[in-house]
């Protein structure tokens, strides 16, 4: 069986990947790259849970397959819960980490009060009409400078609760383990599987 994952991030198929092979291991997973015809879906939603929805529902109709599309991001509460659903182009373009980094660092700069989630909104949505969202999140601190080479994003200086590394420091697998994309996708998969029947 096929499900479109809607992203062309390699970071984040890889990460699913290793996600899925426990819950649904017989499933194959497809990024967005494997259709090059379908364009960029614009996140024109104000929640995350309203941009996954949204990117799931076009991924499945124009592939014809069941799709999972996720908005992910960082909420700053320094920040009012900033940069939140403009996580990923919060720097002025689309995908680029780097500047998205650096901007929060400057906003944060002799600020204290350092707390942060990262939050996860996860939605399946089939060509049949069955649509399932799920939220997660992992509460941590940011930290003032870039720490760490895995992941990608803002993981080089966040540093989730409990522990002293950051998500750029911690091991694919243990950040699998507690991440908000984890915990998002993990209870996703175990839906998807248990309900198959409803939607296969």
């Amino acid at each position: 069986m096929q499900i479109v994952l809607a992203t062309r991030n390699k970071g984040k198929i890889r990460e699913l990947e290793r996600i899925f092979a426990i819950t649904l291991p017989s499933v194959e997973l497809l990024g967005t790259d494997s259709f090059p015809e379908l364009s960029d879906i614009e996140e024109s939603e104000d929640t995350f849970e309203g941009n996954a929805l949204l990117k799931a529902r076009e991924v499945s109709r124009f592939t014809q397959l069941p799709a999972i599309a996720d908005d992910s991001g960082l909420a700053v509460d320094h920040l009012g819960g900033a940069p939140g659903i403009y996580s990923a182009r919060y720097g002025g373009v689309h995908g680029d980490d780097q500047a998205n980094l650096e901007k929060v660092l400057r906003e944060m700069v002799g600020i204290t009060n350092r707390s942060a989630q990262f939050v996860c909104a996860a939605a399946f949505v089939t060509p049949s009409g069955f649509e399932k969202v799920i939220r997660a999140e992992m509460a941590g601190q940011l930290i003032d400078h870039a720490r760490g080479v895995n992941g990608f994003g803002y993981d080089p200086i966040f540093v989730p609760d409990g522990f002293s590394e950051t998500s750029g420091e911690i091991a694919p697998d243990i950040k699998d383990s507690i991440s908000h994309r984890g915990k998002a996708m993990r209870a996703l998969a175990e839906l998807i599987s248990a309900e198959r029947e409803k939607w296969a």
